[in-house]
């Protein structure tokens, strides 16, 4: 066996090889691939196969695309048949609001290219008769897609690999690892066989590694326990049962192709043809997950019992759907453990605080995903980031305060909701509240119904404290839902008068030393602000597209306050951290600490905030301490609210006079309840995050996770007034090879009356040629009409351009306004007093 490889992949599934086949395509000659069993004998050998294109996710409809064009290739490739059966996939709709689901879905599938059909009942009637269908509403058909024989492809993968040179090596177990500080150090038992188990041996080896993925599976915990970090991969129970014949499919069969896989999404489940029977693979409530500990060494290629009672709902309705099913008894079933993750999506890219360990687990659609995730990850370590925004999926998504506990509650929670509605609005339950700023009791009490951010919860709008028993504040729409018309409310206060926001999830950075202002202006790509002063700048990849966004508080001549997104607090310090040690000796010392829990923030803004303020500051000049010689646009200064000392920021992403409050997080409810107090003669009214969602996009501000990401530059984000050309800064050659591809622009849009853009739509030219994509949407009180952000080509980018926006499945005009179209001059953010 080789003990010294560039890249060691472990884990033997049809991720792992998937990866080992495509880091070898890339270019790696060097690439050895471990399995602790046999190749497939993890979640790969009982998975049913199926190849779903739907996802709500521009990343995994990407991935998911690859998977299904690269699978078709493999046969030519490799020479062996990967058991692909093109029959397209078939998903049903019994209501309105799964159509609506589907319009979404589909506008998202164009952007990423994807073929797909729309079909009535009667035209599903009259193609395959064996379903049921008065009780439809129409479905959506894919017929590119279909299904594989999960060990095939697996198989084929691995030959395709081994063809480029890879080795794999069986029955070998990853014991421990060390990082040296360039390399890692594997150490790896010979696994044998014993009564049936498997068991360490006495053979035992190291092999040094540039490089190591981990795509364990199910063993994800024990990964996790061996490196020293957190991965909250954990496996949920999957039963899926085989019929025997069923006398009308064998019958159909004889003169029609194979019948598509069938999804009834409202009924909780999937079906696919087998031998002339039927595969059942159901979503149930309750199902558990195991393993959260690990794996016990007697689990192998095994399965739990069935529990037919846990999935008796789901079998009688596919019955109903399929009624010759009834009279075909059950010939197989299976019960496997298959990984989860919290929101459902895998952990793929750089394992948090490590160097060159890169992680692939908790694939719950894993051979669907494997292709892709194996091409993009090849990508990002290859050539240093992939070719599509990977962040939606990057294990440091997660931060360190995530527990088992959590992961379990999470995980068992996506499991049930595969098939439930995925409203847009969505606010899933399990494992919350969980992280609550002091405030917290506060907003509830005013009728705040919250959003989790990070695990905080933070309010997404206030609804009516006294609300009738009629009135469901959970209620979710793929239009306009039930909380609609109080964002509008909210966001017209903050125009018109004054609201106040909590923002406490804020990722909050200090950084300072010797080497700190000589770091940043390397690390960032605006001019650092003077002493007093701010300054919004981005951090850029190594292939020059935007990776974080910060706003720096420059407190003293090396004292700076770094503040990000707070969805993304482990994934931005851990870059940041990271980026320091690489560059600590040049620059000099410098100390990263991680202040987003000492201190919460409120930010107050609209026309009347300085009247707020000035009721409460402490000064000697309290008429003039807010003013714009005192406190300019822009500035920091540390003042006194009360009794609560208080660093104020006069920004607002509102766009309206206002001012950012950070302050000592045990200080917030009297603070909170000291500008409630103050406001109540001004009207102040508490606004959540989707009015201020509307308000930022007025004013053209670019979102992280949104406009702004890792396959976009700053230049194509259309941000040049933030980029300093004039100085030397990480990623700034590569940024400026790229040139502009794409370019950001706001639209204004006639949609319909009742809906609004969620940021995820295909825009067309009126000749309906498909010219870009919204990555924001929402609603604007300032001009009455729906409003969008995204991106189109370059020509394109000219104010008053004519666009179409894909909304509901139809096109609704829309026209390219100039950034920033509320207030463009920037007067009321300025305004003096």
């Amino acid at each position: 066996m080789k003990t010294h490889v560039k890249a060691l992949v472990v884990g033997g599934g049809a991720v792992g090889t998937s990866i080992a086949y495509h880091l070898a395509r890339a270019g790696w000659a060097d690439v050895m691939l471990l399995e602790r069993d046999e190749l497939t004998s993890g979640s790969t050998w009982h998975a049913a196969g199926l190849l779903p294109y739907f996802n709500m996710s521009y990343a995994t409809t990407h991935i998911h695309d690859y998977s299904i064009k690269y699978y078709k290739t493999l046969e030519e490739d490799t020479g062996l048949n990967a058991g692909f059966f093109v029959v397209g996939n078939l998903r049903m709709a019994q209501t309105e609001a799964r159509m609506d689901e589907y319009r979404l879905y589909a506008s998202t599938a164009e952007t990423c290219g994807v073929p797909y059909e729309w079909m009535t009942p009667a035209q599903i009637k009259e193609r395959w008769p064996l379903v049921r269908t008065d009780d439809l509403k129409g479905a959506i058909y894919h017929p590119t897609d279909g299904y594989i024989n999960p060990a095939d492809v697996t198989m084929a993968m691995a030959k395709g690999a081994r063809q480029r040179g890879v080795t794999i090596e069986r029955k070998w177990q990853v014991d421990g690892y060390r990082w040296t500080g360039s390399d890692w150090q594997v150490s790896v038992t010979k696994m044998v066989e014993r009564g049936g188990n498997l068991v360490p041996g006495d053979e035992t080896a190291t092999i040094t590694a540039e490089h190591v993925v981990t795509a364990t599976g199910n063993h994800a915990q024990r990964t996790a326990q061996l490196l020293g970090i957190k991965i909250p991969a954990i496996p949920v129970e999957h039963q899926y049962i085989v019929t025997e014949p069923d006398p009308a499919l064998v019958e159909w069969r004889k003169t029609n192709d194979q019948h598509p896989v069938l999804r009834d999404a409202d009924a909780k489940w999937y079906v696919r043809e087998e031998r002339g029977g039927w595969i059942l693979g159901p979503y149930e409530r309750n199902a558990p997950a195991r393993f959260q500990y690990g794996v016990p060494d007697s689990f192998r290629a095994d399965l739990f019992p069935l529990d037919l009672d846990r999935i008796e709902e789901e079998y009688m309705s596919m019955i109903h759907r399929i009624p010759s099913s009834e009279t075909a008894g059950l010939k197989d079933d299976y019960n496997g453990p298959i990984c989860y993750t919290p929101d459902g999506n895998p952990l793929l890219g750089p394992a948090p605080g490590l160097r060159n360990m890169w992680l692939a687990e908790g694939f719950s659609f894993g051979i669907t995903a494997a292709g892709g995730a194996g091409h993009y990850l090849a990508q990002m370590m290859v050539e240093g980031e992939a070719e599509i925004d990977m962040a939606s999926l990057d294990p440091r998504r997660y931060g360190s305060w995530m527990t088992t506990e959590y992961a379990v509650r999470k995980n068992e929670e996506a499991y049930e909701h595969v098939y439930i509605l995925h409203h847009p609005d969505e606010e899933r339950p399990a494992a919350r509240p969980l992280r609550t700023a002091p405030a917290y009791d506060r907003q509830k009490a005013l009728g705040a119904q919250f959003g989790q951010v990070n695990g905080w919860e933070r309010p997404n709008y206030y609804g009516p404290v006294d609300a009738p028993e009629s009135f469901d504040h959970d209620a979710r729409s793929f239009r306009r839902g039930g909380w609609w018309q109080y964002a509008v409310e909210e966001a017209k206060a903050i125009r018109e008068g004054v609201g106040l926001i909590d923002a406490t999830a804020f990722a909050k950075t200090l950084v300072h030393g010797p080497g700190a202002a000589g770091f940043l202006d390397w690390f960032t790509c605006n001019r650092l602000p003077k002493v007093g002063r701010i300054n919004l700048t981005y951090a850029l990849t190594g292939a020059g597209t935007t990776r974080t966004e910060y706003t720096i508080l420059r407190e003293a001549e090396d004292r700076f306050m770094l503040i990000s997104s707070g969805a993304w607090q482990a994934y931005d310090q851990d870059f940041l951290r990271k980026a320091v040690e690489d560059r600590e000796a040049e620059f000099g010392r410098i100390t990263v600490e991680d202040w987003t829990t000492r201190h919460g923030v409120f930010a107050i803004a609209g026309p009347k905030s300085r009247d707020v303020l000035r009721a409460v500051i402490r000064d000697a000049d309290p008429d003039t301490a807010l003013s714009n010689k005192r406190f300019p646009w822009l500035s920091t200064r540390r003042i006194e609210l009360g009794m609560c000392p208080v660093t104020a920021v006069r920004v607002a992403y509102t766009g309206e006079l206002g001012w950012e409050l950070h302050h000592p997080i045990e200080m917030q409810t009297y603070l909170w309840d000291l500008l409630m107090q103050a406001g109540a003669a001004h009207g102040l009214k508490p606004v959540g995050a989707r009015a201020q969602n509307w308000l930022r996009q007025e004013k053209s501000y670019r979102a992280f996770g949104n406009e702004l990401g890792r396959d976009a530059t700053p230049l194509e984000a259309d941000l040049p007034r933030f980029v300093d050309l004039s100085k030397a800064f990480h990623g700034k050659a590569a940024m400026e090879a790229t040139g502009v591809r794409v370019k950001c622009v706001t639209l204004l849009i006639d949609g319909p009356a009742d809906a609004d853009p969620w940021g995820r739509e295909a825009l067309y030219t009126p000749e309906g040629e498909r010219v870009g994509r919204l990555t924001s949407g929402g609603y604007s009180v300032a001009f009455g009409q729906s409003i969008g952000m995204g991106y189109v080509r370059p020509e394109l980018a000219v104010e008053g351009t004519r666009l179409k926006v894909k909304m509901l499945d139809a096109l609704w005009d829309a026209r390219i306004t100039c950034d920033s179209p509320y207030d463009p001059g920037n007067e009321t953010i300025r305004k003096d007093g």
